[in-house]
């Protein structure tokens, strides 16, 4: 009795898997759906750092009027926003640190916040320069401030 046993000369099997055809079709697929989804969620991180830096500001601001608070005055602009992390040698109540931070954060965009007392538009101006670290702009190169 012979048996018989699938050689692999027998009727060929079908191939199965993708040609290059399919797969360019694909990619181009993903890449026109990547050139308009992109530039959203790019625009979206934008706002996402200046509100990021507005909450700073106001977290800023509330630790320097704590500050005035035990002291009876804002940080002069040469004590800085250092003032509220660490004790100026002028700030007789000093009852800090009034951030919960050892340090004073730097913006979104790794910049220092510009701090001047007396300010020009309030008690004090605190502000961040965005993205380009300059004044004015639009979009994520605007400036936010407290004023």
């Amino acid at each position: 009795m012979l048996l018989c046993s699938p050689s692999r000369s027998a009727a060929p099997h079908a191939q199965r898997g993708f040609t290059l055809i399919e797969l360019l079709v694909v990619l181009a697929i993903l890449a026109m759906l990547a050139g308009l989804v992109g530039p959203r969620i790019l625009n979206q991180l934008g706002g996402a750092k200046s509100k990021t830096a507005a909450l700073q500001i106001k977290d800023l601001e509330q630790a320097l009027e704590m500050y005035k608070l035990d002291v009876g005055r804002f940080p002069s602009s040469d004590e800085g926003l250092d003032a509220v992390i660490r004790q100026p040698s002028r700030a007789s109540g000093w009852n800090g640190p009034y951030l919960k931070k050892s340090e004073v954060p730097l913006d979104p965009w790794g910049n220092e916040y510009e701090y001047a007392f007396p300010g020009k538009s309030g008690d004090f101006d605190l502000f961040s320069l965005g993205a380009d670290g300059s004044r004015g702009g639009e979009g994520e190169n605007a400036d936010v401030s407290n004023f």
